[in-house]
């Protein structure tokens, strides 16, 4: 009998990729790193420059996960490109991430996700928002990365 672990591919290193790298992006990189730890080495880029979204900073300390000090970067600011797996969030990210892999053996991953920049309303209804995004974004990561394979991670 096969079992999750044979049918989950558990990669190296992660790079998740939105359009600016600053909100989808780097509220998956500090969630992945906060249910992965150390196990995986994990990253995140853009394809245009942007400035770090204070309503993603805030949706991710409800979490307790910091990243106000994130530093928004693009693929080629990146120290290392070598990926397991890049995952994707927007489709600008998405055709980017296709034509940096043609020849290269990695695994390119599409998760739409909404971007909540866009959003009229009050801040609690912009934030409402902000929280769906990030939510979606958790579980994706807790259905594509098991716990159960990550026993030290607190």
């Amino acid at each position: 009998m096969t079992g999750v672990r044979d049918r989950v591919a558990i990669p190296g290193s992660v790079l998740f990729m939105c359009t600016y790298n600053a909100v989808r992006s780097p509220v998956a990189e500090g969630l992945a790193k906060h249910w992965l730890g150390k196990s995986v080495y994990i990253q995140s880029a853009g394809v245009r420059e942007g400035p770090l979204d204070g309503f993603a900073v805030a949706v991710a300390a409800e979490e307790g996960i910091d990243i106000k000090k994130h530093q928004p970067k693009l693929l080629e600011d990146l120290e290392d490109s070598n990926f397991d797996l890049i995952i994707t969030l927007s489709p600008d990210a998405h055709r980017a991430a296709l034509e940096l892999t043609r020849t290269q053996d990695v695994t390119v991953e599409y998760w739409p996700t909404e971007d909540p920049t866009g959003i009229e309303g009050s801040r609690e209804e912009r934030l409402s928002h902000y929280r769906a995004m990030r939510d979606r974004l958790h579980d994706r990561i807790i259905e594509r990365f098991p716990r159960q394979f990550f026993p030290k991670v607190g």
